[in-house]
């Protein structure tokens, strides 16, 4: 555990230049060497007279003259006609304190690529014909990429260099200024165009993203006041000192095959494994094991028994968190489910098996998700909100009358639609959350996210165009104002809030956010830790901090990938002045977090309620889960 430390941030020519001036200083020993040796055979051949000794000098002066004029003219003379130059260099020693940068070719030459095959021929390489194929990326003949975000490119503007990931951790170091601006511009184009299909020009930017978004794709243009004016400075903000460090407090084997993890803010949080709920319970330090480990068995939960249907993949909290809903797939590889079953914690027993249906017709749920962001704490609480590819809604489980459904006289009871809507279109939405208030926002297959008052799931007030990757998960803090959106390679923190014609701070739940709308921040993995993190590991469940009182602010943000548990401060993130913000080109972009790995992978992280906070600590413990453990980590330093 701890921050993200590698020698990655400089390439110091002392350091990766090492192994390449030893050879040459070998080479230029040789040739002063020989020099030296011309000059005691010149001087010992040479006449007593001091007319020859000069000439024998002046011949020794224009032959190591002639040596190092020959070297440099000849460099120079390759680097006019190499077009593209660059100094490629590779990370190696992962992050073990023998870690460094290496020059992998002293000089060498890029290009952009358009072509149908990945791994094709160089003579295969050219423009397509009739606009198919994609872009990637070529340096000399040890890298070739497909231009995506999965290359998790980062810039230093100030060493005129990017770091990439391709198979390993490279970097490209530019001879020039105008050369690196040249290679960024080049590499958003072609990223542009893989993404969306359509060629990098101001027109269809606007077709892209619209007038409105236009600072989402040049973010010199868009208005950041508003992450100024954001920033909170509430008196309850334990400021994050320095020294705080990561510290584990609890670690607790958890019988294997988790999947789900279900916070409570009361007395008890739960995991949901392959054998039925584990019962743990809330402490300021994190969670504990209270040894109760119910299992499925047909319509109850008991103390033995079988699985009686595919494991549940979702667990809701509701009813002051003695109820819980556990959904599983319907299909296998598919989230998707036709209803779910509701589980009275305190006796054990499932109380009835739901039915999703709309008009007699049955339908599927693929998420579902409390009223609001502190719901689960009421005990009257008998809604609750679902999403599917093309549907938002809210369930309620009393009859039409209001009365509660008497289950025992039910033979399949049907869960009521009270309001949503189902879009003809394909809207492909992925996940939602809400806020406390009840507004929604829904996050997208096509990176869309979109945002809905609480008063109506027909039209979004406001449509975020995303940047083309995939929303798989979405997240939003208590007052509105921010939105976290998970993609697989980064996480998408957007600001809700615009100032109307009357000149009123509003978020974009409220109402429509007009043309200046503040460009996102990216939240990021270095080059080097997404290699470490492996090939097929994805960002999954960023999260904020978890409150449920206004005046309460979120302090961190956490995020999933491989074995780590990624954890940002989320003041430090709003911070335009912030040292990850410097010489960068494009969205500010953080790549300060702190680390937390594990020994296998990490199913979900999560944030414990502000309510088990303690004084010495900036934050509520972070409760870890993988498919055989949960953890609890503490962010202070402090006992």
């Amino acid at each position: 555990m701890g921050t993200s430390q590698s020698r990655e941030d400089r390439i110091t020519d002392s350091e990766s230049e090492e192994d390449y001036e030893e050879e040459e200083e070998e080479e230029e020993e040789e040739q002063y060497d020989d020099a030296s040796g011309d000059h005691q055979n010149t001087h010992s051949s040479s006449s007593a007279s001091s007319s020859d000794a000069h000439r024998s000098l002046d011949d020794i002066d224009v032959k190591l003259k002639s040596l190092k004029l020959k070297y440099n003219s000849t460099q120079q003379q390759k680097n006019l006609n190499l077009k593209n130059p660059v100094k490629l260099y590779l990370h190696v020693g992962g992050n073990t304190p023998k870690a460094k940068w290496v020059i992998s070719d002293k000089l060498t030459s890029y290009r952009f690529i358009k072509t149908s095959k990945i791994n094709a021929d160089d003579d295969e390489d050219g423009d397509e014909s009739d606009g198919s194929g994609f872009w990637v990326l070529k340096v000399g003949s040890k890298v070739r990429a497909r231009v995506s975000t999965e290359m998790q490119l980062k810039l230093f503007g100030d060493q005129r260099r990017v770091d990439f990931v391709d198979k390993a951790v490279w970097a490209l170091k530019f001879l020039t200024d105008e050369e690196y601006r040249n290679f960024v511009t080049q590499f958003q184009n072609c990223l542009f165009e893989n993404v969306y299909g359509l060629e990098a020009s101001e027109e269809n930017k606007v077709k892209v993203y619209g007038k409105e978004f236009i600072g989402w794709v040049k973010p010199e243009v868009a208005d950041d006041s508003m992450w100024e004016d954001a920033e909170d400075h509430s008196v309850d903000l334990t400021p994050v000192k320095g020294s705080q460090e990561l510290m584990e407090e609890f670690e607790e084997a958890a019988n294997g095959g988790v999947q789900s993890l279900a916070l409570g803010a009361l007395d008890n949080s739960f995991l949901v494994n392959d054998l039925g709920v584990q019962v743990y319970r809330n402490f300021n330090r994190g969670i504990h094991g209270k040894g109760i480990c119910v299992k499925f068995d047909g319509g109850n939960f008991s103390s033995g028994g079988n699985m009686s249907n595919s494991t549940p993949k979702k667990a809701l909290l509701m009813r002051a968190e003695t109820n819980m809903m556990l959904m599983s797939p319907a299909n296998e590889g598919k989230p998707n489910a036709t209803g779910l079953k509701q589980v009275d914690i305190e006796s054990g027993k499932i109380v009835t098996e739901w039915k999703f249906e709309k008009d007699g017709t049955d339908i599927t749920i693929r998420d579902i998700t409390n009223d609001t962001k502190g719901s689960q704490l009421d005990p009257s609480e008998s809604t609750f909100l679902g999403l599917d590819d093309n549907r938002l809604c809210q369930w309620d489980m009393r009859d039409r009358k209001g009365m509660v459904q008497k289950i025992a006289t039910s033979d399949s009871p049907v869960l009521h639609w009270t309001q949503g809507h189902q879009f003809s279109r394909g809207t492909n939405f992925q996940c939602f959350a809400s806020t406390g208030d009840g507004s929604i926002v829904v996050g997208s297959l096509d990176g869309k996210i979109r945002l809905y008052s609480k008063t109506s799931m027909r039209q979004a007030k406001t449509a975020f165009p995303g940047l083309g990757s995939p929303i798989t998960h979405v997240d939003v803090t208590y007052d509105g104002k921010w939105v976290l959106g998970t993609t697989d390679t980064y996480l998408i923190l957007i600001c809700t809030l615009f100032t109307d014609k009357d000149g009123k701070t509003k978020t974009g739940f409220g109402g429509r956010m007009g043309n200046k709308i503040p460009a996102p921040r990216l939240l990021k993995l270095t080059p080097l830790d997404s290699h470490l993190a492996g090939n097929n590991n994805k960002f999954h469940g960023g999260h904020f901090s978890w409150v449920t009182e206004n005046g309460k602010q979120e302090r961190h943000l956490v995020a999933t990938v491989g074995k780590f548990s990624m954890i940002w401060d989320f003041q430090q993130v709003k911070n335009s002045t912030h040292e990850c913000y410097r010489n960068q080109h494009g969205l500010k972009s953080c790549y300060c977090y702190k680390i937390v790995l594990k020994d296998e992978s990490i199913v979900e992280s999560r944030f414990m309620h502000d309510k088990f906070a303690i004084s010495d600590s900036p934050e509520a413990p972070l409760v870890v889960a993988t498919p055989m453990k949960v953890s609890s980590i503490s962010l202070s330093g402090k006992r």
